[in-house]
């Protein structure tokens, strides 16, 4: 009997000569930690579940956003409170429970940090109770703007609280983040130009992703919006990149924004047509545009306009009440045939550039006659 237990008694004495603590202490923490993994799956399996089905029923959705952002920090919040508690029941030397302590204290730091992090994602809940609170559109440019920002701002204090946690002197990094961010400013003014540019592009919104826009640059549609640049796809199908700095300082016109598609040239008719002829083609154009289900009943101009050189000009000004490009150009086409089917029932014909020449016989008269040819 004494000899089996020899191995035991040998083993037990080995490890409490090396580090002072019996095998039994070891057991009882390791033990600690084993009912920690269990609170830990309990919670998360059963306690956490119920919590989440109780603030569902409640009006507002602020403390269930809350739950889903800390859900992993407090799961490995039990792990880590598992371990702080084993180590705390094992008799360490106190410079070893000093070191514990701002460790404990830093992985709170960082859970809570995690767990804000989390909150701040783009496709959290919150940035839009805000915004509608504060009566601010939040869009897809916006949302991953600010998001990106927030992250940054909770890392960079996070950092700072845990790096004067341990006793270091966060002002002179501070200051000498100063200096050595007007050095980079200095040496970088395109680059923040172009970032400001793309504050200016997001927070004023000219235009937004998917938007068919057009400048003295390039015209085409939004495809994406970052902090130095704008990518846009012309029509002839080429990915243009813009800086902001661009954007942001030229005149940009955004088609998506229309209402209605402007619709306007002059049609010309020979000067062979009568004045009774000309009121009577007039009258019609504007019934039809009047009585077009396409067209935008709003603004309508249809007039005998001006004596050209060689035609009789009808101005005409209307809109299609659709954007779309395609189904614009299909009702201006239905538009123009209907306007011909007009003239050809009042016997009236479109002009062409042309040029008379009239010939004089010896004696200085004219006889009469006439030429006609385009000036092509």
């Amino acid at each position: 009997m004494n000899e089996e237990n020899e191995p035991i008694i040998e083993t037990e004495v080995v490890v409490d000569t090396v580090t002072g603590i019996s095998l039994q202490d070891y057991g009882i923490a390791l033990a600690i930690f084993v009912l920690f993994l269990v609170f830990r799956k309990l919670f998360t399996r059963y306690l956490f579940k119920l919590i989440v089905r109780l603030v569902n029923k409640s009006p507002t959705d602020l403390f269930y956003n809350i739950l889903l952002a800390y859900e992993k920090p407090l799961r490995a919040f039990f792990a880590f409170i598992g371990i702080f508690a084993s180590l705390t029941y094992l008799p360490l030397p106190e410079e070893f429970n000093e070191v514990m302590m701002d460790v404990f204290r830093t992985i709170i730091i960082v859970l809570i940090a995690w767990g804000l992090y989390n909150m701040s994602a783009a496709s959290s809940k919150l940035f839009t109770r805000i915004g509608r609170k504060m009566d601010i559109e939040l869009d897809e440019i916006l949302l991953p703007f600010l998001s990106k920002l927030l992250r940054f701002a909770i890392v960079a204090m996070t950092i700072s609280i845990i790096a004067s946690e341990w006793g270091y002197d966060v002002s002179g990094f501070v200051a000498g983040l100063g200096l050595g961010g007007l050095a980079f400013a200095l040496a970088a003014q395109n680059t923040i130009s172009n970032f400001f540019g793309g504050v200016v592009i997001i927070t004023e919104k000219p235009f937004t992703i998917g938007d068919w826009i057009s400048s003295p640059s390039v015209e085409g549609v939004v495809e994406d919006i970052t902090f130095r640049s704008t990518k846009i796809r012309t029509f002839a199908h080429s990915l243009v990149t813009v800086p902001n700095s661009t954007l942001a300082n030229e005149p940009i016109q955004n088609w998506s924004q229309m209402g209605k598609r402007q619709i306007t040239f002059k049609l010309g008719v020979t000067y062979s047509t009568s004045r009774q002829q000309l009121e009577t083609c007039v009258k019609r154009i504007k019934h039809l545009l009047h009585n077009h289900e396409e067209v935008d009943q709003e603004l309508i101009m249809v007039r005998f306009d001006e004596f050209s050189d060689s035609s009789l000009n009808i101005f005409l000004y209307f809109f299609t009440k659709t954007t779309d490009w395609e189904e614009h150009l299909e009702a201006k086409e239905n538009i123009n045939l209907e306007i011909m089917k007009i003239l050809e029932e009042e016997g009236v014909q479109v002009a062409f550039p042309s040029r008379s020449l009239y010939f004089e016989n010896d004696e200085g008269k004219s006889k009469g006659e006439k030429i006609d040819y385009t000036d092509d």
